[in-house]
């Protein structure tokens, strides 16, 4: 193994329960003074997005909000914000919300002093240099689930609508300045999205850790990462109110997406395109394909796995951590097969391809080929 890596460990995160109380003072730490509050349309109503709006509004920094975002945000989404943003006047963003608000937030501040197209800065090669870097806007980021861990990342998950692909907009400085981490605001989380984004959290760190890539720091936090997922997300299904288990979730999202600098996996190379092309659940699509790429990466991550089986208390090495996941995945209402999630007619030629040419594939265990990778694809159904 070459030991060597480029390591970025995550920014000023203010956690605890209360802690948005602090949402006015982030935004001037991060230099702002006219912010744009960006969520999605589920959100966009709720008491704890207007209690948000209060406070800024209150500390004389508007109320301003933008919330036209899909559950899988795409380049129209990017396009109907930055006319809001630019338009507006605003000089930085509170992203607010799961996933989709976060990765809209993150980068419609990255995009708003771009002249080049989007797809310019896909995290390809060194692609990120080609953006004006001193024109990207703060961010404050807030997130209200804990599973995508995306508060603490430098990239943005956006779907080009017409290929039905999910692209990694990256760039250091979408790394928000100041994060809020506040389990109050993921308490009214329905059941099947605490199980959906809390084993997306899982699915971070359980890549991570598998990945072949050198990265001991990502690797310690990949593995107590999982022990928090083990212990607390079955609380935080159970009684949505735990707010220790609300506490420990977020952390464990947090450090999820903190660990996946060491690489993800062919649990996400096959979810992306699935969602992208089906418009499922991005952390349950992970879920339902968990079991069978745990399979598919036993040569390589066996060795692996009894080590973090053994860490998490978990009886029978490999074979017992395999039966673990399909037990939690039970006990969580997780469907079984990507046909019972929703996955009918797939064209599995378009997903194959898609998923090999996925950033995640790198840091699987086993290389995917296409025969492998459509075979794969087959028995998650």
């Amino acid at each position: 193994m070459k030991l060597v890596g480029n390591w970025s460990y995550p920014t000023p995160v203010r956690f605890g329960a209360g802690r948005i109380a602090e949402i006015a003072e982030a935004c001037r730490a991060a230099g702002m003074s006219k912010p744009l509050l960006v969520t999605d349309k589920g959100l966009a109503g709720m008491d704890i997005t207007a209690r948000t709006l209060d406070l800024l509004d209150k500390a004389g920094l508007g109320r301003a909000m933008f919330s036209d975002v899909d559950p899988n945000p795409n380049e129209k989404n990017v396009e109907a914000g930055l006319a809001v943003l630019r338009d507006g006047g605003f000089d930085g963003v509170v992203a607010f919300g799961g996933g989709s608000g976060l990765d809209l937030g993150k980068t419609l501040a990255f995009m708003a002093g771009q002249t080049r197209p989007l797809w310019d800065f896909e995290d390809i090669g060194d692609w990120w240099t080609r953006a004006d870097a001193s024109r990207i806007l703060p961010i404050v980021a807030v997130p209200t689930t804990a599973g995508t861990g995306s508060e603490v990342g430098r990239a943005g998950v956006i779907t080009n609508s017409e290929t039905h692909e999910k692209k990694i907009i990256f760039h250091p400085k979408m790394l928000p300045a100041v994060v809020i981490c506040d389990p109050e605001l993921t308490v009214g989380m329905p059941k099947h999205i605490t199980a959906g984004t809390g084993l997306d959290a899982f699915a971070h760190c359980v890549e991570a850790f598998c990945s072949p890539h050198y990265h001991p720091m990502s690797q310690g936090i990949a593995l107590e990462g999982m022990r928090l997922v083990k212990e607390y997300l079955p609380r935080a299904y159970a009684d949505g109110a735990d707010i220790e288990a609300r506490a420990h979730m977020m952390s464990a999202a947090a450090m999820g997406a903190t660990a996946f600098q060491k690489g993800l996996g062919a649990i996400h190379a096959l979810s992306h395109p699935i969602g992208a092309h089906h418009h499922t659940h991005h952390g349950t699509t992970n879920a339902v394909v968990m079991p069978a790429v745990l399979r598919f990466n036993r040569p390589a991550a066996e060795g692996v796995l009894d080590r973090a089986a053994a860490y998490l208390g978990i009886e029978g090495g490999y074979e017992g951590f395999c039966a673990f996941v399909d037990e939690l995945n039970a006990s969580l209402g997780i469907p079984r097969t990507l046909t019972e999630l929703g996955v009918t007619d797939p064209d599995l030629d378009v997903l194959t391809k898609s998923a090999l040419t996925d950033p995640s594939v790198g840091g699987n265990p086993v290389e995917m080929t296409y025969d492998n990778t459509r075979k794969l694809l087959e028995a998650c159904l």
